[in-house]
């Protein structure tokens, strides 16, 4: 595959914000105005104001506002005094075009004059403001904590092809060094800064608030980012795709200039067709607004755990363009979006979107691990079709075959993906409510995960970062993990297709803050991000479940229940996977799962229950949503060394004071929930949590991923007990996970470990 990558963009010349907004919060240019409204129409709207971060700029302003006094009042000896010392640094800082204005002031000449020496200064200070001054060169913070990957971050991060299951050869990758600037707010979306060059460069992609971005600012709420980039050559007159990740969390590009797209929504791709506002064989400008409206008044959004205000279970904002740039070159007529399921019977249907209203053939090849065809559709484009492979290896935690794709469109584009063949469903086994693999009970077992990182955030410093986490719970013999109100870079799900983890998706969350419910419209729009979560993200393998509410955050607590049309809505989309409506509290009856969060004792499917939860529903899943949750603090070193943090440790559910002592409690408790899967109906369970996160410390490996505190062996051997006791239960899958006699893990992808 070609691919390009932008490194080190050291220097590049980008823009400088100089917008004014009535918000500005520059001194008043009151007396000026006043003696020169027409002028004050016309210009000073323009970019003078918002340069007054600048001490010349400031001094400019200051003797304007202080001489204008002079027109209208006699000025006592201090003020005078005030105004000598005012027109001394004022000329020293602005040179003869300033002198004009302190001659024509003590002259008191009329309005006219004094207009066109302000006309001057303005020109001026626009010429100072729009100089090409060198950003403050990119530097990595020192994070609160570190991890072994911090350091290896360098400038040009996240270099793979960003879009797994959608690739076209020709794409090339903008992640690195770009600048940025913070925007004094909303209004300096319509004033985009050109000819300048933004405060200080930062590493993309980031959250602003990270270490690794170089930025490491908290409360921004709008801000620019920018960079140049010049198309290849050999992409001809193709048609050139500009495909934002995700950025956190309102985003308007503009391309030279100009204003290109618009998108809402902190964890989502979106995609700006570029081909008419770029130049051909020159270099281009971008230039990215946004604005992270986090905690903001008037606003409920899904962020997940995100706050501005940190506190135990809630953690540090992301803000910014949080997940890879890229562009691609396509064909006029081209593949939008991919929609692939794939059972184990070898059915496979798909739906190939296209740019153009009109439909065109498509081809579909399956290839085997050697690339040779195994299987091959026709169809239409933006329709439906089906065709079948004759005994495909299926998909499952311990076999995680996968085959690659090849799909064409008409005879003009051509794109690349992957899939595996495999079934999750619903059915009874023995009398009880169960989940099927391929036609059997499959026992579910793994973490709930954040995805924080103390250098990053939501953004990790690395891919291998990323995948370690994965390969600490395979390694333990889990089978699954629970994503939690957080959605991923899609490199996170190809990891777990070719790995074998199965994945339960949250949706991000609105606020937990019982006293912030949605309206209508923010309930509209929680659903229309709910729909692209889903969208996006349903041709994935390991993906088996949707999660819509977590403990009833956000969620509209009396009837008609929001998660009742939600379910609908989902299964609309997605009829292929389970659904969690609500996982923990306010369980209405909806959805596949009843779930039960309860830390101190698992209650999975059992005749009893905690009043926090509703008792098992025997129509649907008996599921332990989290439990475990014990913690073990550890020296500063392995701390989020933030007081506020350090403050709400003991906030942790079980706070154990030697990793002896906590091995023996998570033995307690894996042993009672062995029991209740040999008992009752417990079909699975999320122990909390993957890793500490800031305040918490219950996690299997501390902040940093310098701690491991289980025991490997015990937690092994209990684990896999797990699965022996579910497998007794009859028509159980053997969901215990290949290890290999070094006590390594062995990946599986289309019978090739690797």
């Amino acid at each position: 595959m070609q691919s390009t990558n932008l490194r080190d963009q050291h220097g590049v010349a980008a823009l400088r914000q100089a917008a004014f907004s009535p918000s500005s919060s520059s001194p008043p240019f009151s007396t000026a105005k006043a003696a020169a409204k027409t002028w004050e129409s016309e210009q000073l709207r323009r970019p003078i104001l918002s340069c007054a971060g600048n001490p010349q700029h400031r001094l400019a302003v200051e003797h304007a506002t202080l001489h204008g006094t002079s027109l209208q009042q006699r000025q006592t000896p201090a003020e005078e005094q005030r105004k000598d010392e005012a027109e001394r640094n004022f000329g020293k800082a602005c040179g003869p075009t300033c002198d004009l204005i302190l001659r024509s002031s003590n002259m008191h000449l009329s309005r006219t004059i004094l207009s066109s020496a302000l006309a001057a200064l303005y020109l001026s200070v626009t010429a100072i403001a729009q100089s090409d001054t060198p950003a403050e060169p990119y530097k990595l913070q020192t994070p609160p904590l570190d991890t072994d990957w911090t350091s290896r971050v360098g400038t040009s991060p996240w270099p793979d092809h960003p879009r797994p299951q959608l690739r076209r050869n020709k794409w090339l990758n903008l992640n690195g060094i770009w600048t940025y600037q913070a925007a004094g707010g909303a209004a300096d979306v319509n004033h985009p800064p050109s000819g300048s060059t933004l405060d200080r460069e930062v590493l993309i992609p980031s959250c602003i608030e990270s270490a690794i971005s170089g930025i490491q600012e908290l409360d921004v709420t709008h801000m620019w980012f920018a960079t140049k980039f010049q198309v290849p050559n050999n992409w001809g007159n193709q048609s050139v795709l500009l495909n934002f990740e995700a950025v956190d969390y309102e985003a308007t590009v503009f391309i030279n200039g100009q204003k290109a797209g618009f998108h809402r929504g902190g964890y989502f791709r979106f995609t700006v067709d570029a081909t008419q506002y770029i130049n051909q064989g020159e270099e281009n400008t971008l230039l990215v607004f946004v604005h992270d409206p986090t905690d903001m008044d008037g606003y409920v959004i899904p962020i997940g755990k995100q706050t501005r205000t940190p506190s135990h279970i809630f953690y540090r904002a992301c803000s910014g363009i949080w997940q890879t740039v890229w562009l691609e070159s396509a064909p006029a007529n081209h593949v939008t979006k991919l929609d692939l399921a794939a059972d184990h019977n070898g059915n496979v249907t798909v739906t190939v979107h296209s740019s153009s209203s009109s439909s065109s053939e498509v081809q579909i090849t399956v290839l085997d691990k050697d690339g040779n065809s195994i299987g091959e559709g026709i169809g239409g484009s933006d329709e439906e079709f089906t065709f079948k492979v004759s005994k495909p290896d299926v998909w499952s935690p311990s076999t995680p075959n996968l085959y690659n794709l090849t799909v064409k469109l008409g005879e003009s584009d051509v794109v690349h993906s992957y899939t595996g063949f495999r079934t999750i469903s619903t059915g009874i086994v023995e009398g009880i409510k169960r989940p099927l693999l391929n036609g059997e009970f499959i026992f579910m077992f793994g973490t709930l995960d954040q995805g924080y990182w103390p250098d990053g955030l939501h953004t990790p410093p690395t891919y291998e970062a990323m995948v370690y986490d994965l390969k600490v719970l395979k390694n333990l013999g889990m089978n699954m993990v629970r994503k939690h109100i957080k959605i991923e870079p899609d490199l996170f799900y190809r990891a777990c297709d070719e790995i074998g983890l199965l994945v339960i998706q949250d949706m991000p969350s609105l606020t937990a803050n019982s006293a912030r419910l949605p309206n209508a419209e923010q309930q509209a729009e929680f659903e229309r991000q709910l729909q692209l979560m889903i969208e996006e993200h349903k041709s994935y393998t390991s993906i088996v479940t949707w999660t819509i509410y977590n403990e009833g955050w956000g969620q509209l607590r009396n009837a008609p229940h929001p998660e009742d049309k939600l379910t609908e809505v989902v299964r609309g989309i997605d009829p292929t996977r389970l659904i969690n409506a609500n996982s923990g509290w306010y369980d209405h009856g909806f959805g596949d799962f009843s779930d039960n969060h309860h830390y101190a004792n698992p209650q999975c499917g059992t005749p009893f229950y905690s009043l926090a939860s509703s008792p098992y529903d025997h129509a649907r899943i008996g599921f332990q949503g989290e439990f475990g949750g014990i913690g073990h603090n550890v020296s500063i070193e392995h701390l989020w060394n933030v007081q506020q943090a350090i403050d709400t440790i003991n906030g942790t559910y079980e706070i154990n004071e030697s990793l002896e002592a906590y091995n023996y409690r998570a033995r307690v408790l894996f042993r009672e929930f062995r029991e209740q899967v040999e008992m009752f109906a417990c079909s699975g369970g999320v122990w909390t949590q993957t890793s500490d996160v800031e305040g918490e410390v219950n996690g299997l490996v501390t902040y940093d991923r310098r701690v491991l505190r289980p025991d490997l062996a015990q937690w092994q051997v209990d684990i896999k007990g797990l699965f022996d006791a579910a497998n007794a239960r009859k028509g159980a899958v053997n969901g215990t996970i290949p290890i290999t006699d070094n006590g390594q893990i062995r990946f599986v992808q289309s019978s090739k470990t690797i």
